[in-house]
């Protein structure tokens, strides 16, 4: 279960709750918006394929929890990019080029995102995407920051700067600490597949934050 197929259900993109460290969880005020009765709407969105249970909270609002959160990348493309109008300067300096700098870590983590797709057909990594492999504490934490987008493009006030920060730095450390390629005579498994649709992912979800924010993705530093 995506968050695009939650929106059509619900009417609305779903609000990401938590650290997804555990649990991969949505809030929605979607019962409340319609006059529906909270239990009733839980119950159909029960019967729905990828849902692995949905709690009525206090107040009416919806938690639902996804079975597979890796499956929200399908979503996400060159192709997928909503339009937007560029925010005027850049909210961020060229230098300093070191971590101290928000900009430098966003455009960083788009060159480091790119270059795993570069090295991941040299190295042979190939097969089908299999999101449920995406489950380690890393990837999900990728995961939750990606979770976010559907909520940020309808926004008024979307925040991308904000936004590409924060996806920034959970990449750097998937990145670093959960890597999307094979190391040394490594055989490449599905598990680097999965997590370079990831981190294809990423680079995608940056490069429309970047050009938000009126800047063009890099590739190299």
């Amino acid at each position: 279960m995506t968050p695009g197929r939650l929106a059509e259900v619900l009417g609305q993109p779903p609000i990401p709750r938590g650290t997804w460290a555990e649990a991969a969880t949505y809030v929605s005020p979607a019962a409340l918006r319609r006059g529906e009765d909270p239990e009733a709407m839980a119950a159909r969105l029960r019967a729905l394929p990828g849902i692995a249970d949905v709690r009525v909270r206090p107040g009416g609002f919806l938690e639902i929890e996804v079975a597979v959160p890796g499956e929200l990348v399908t979503e996400i493309g060159p192709a997928a990019a909503v339009p937007v109008a560029p925010a005027g300067p850049s909210p961020w300096p060229d230098f300093p080029r070191t971590w101290a700098n928000p900009g430098f870590a966003v455009r960083y983590a788009h060159v480091r995102a790119a270059a795993v797709q570069r090295w991941a057909a040299e190295l042979g990594v190939t097969g089908d995407f299999r999101p449920g492999l995406l489950t380690g504490r890393r990837d999900r934490a990728v995961l939750r920051s990606l979770a976010e987008l559907p909520g940020r493009r309808v926004s008024r006030d979307p925040g991308w700067a904000a936004y590409t920060e924060q996806l920034a730095l959970a990449y750097h450390d998937a990145f670093e600490r959960a890597p999307a390629l094979p190391s040394g005579d490594e055989p490449p498994s599905p598990l680097h597949t999965a997590r370079v649709r990831l981190a294809r992912a990423v680079r995608d979800v940056l490069a429309e934050g970047l050009a938000a924010l009126g800047e063009t993705a890099p590739t190299g530093l």
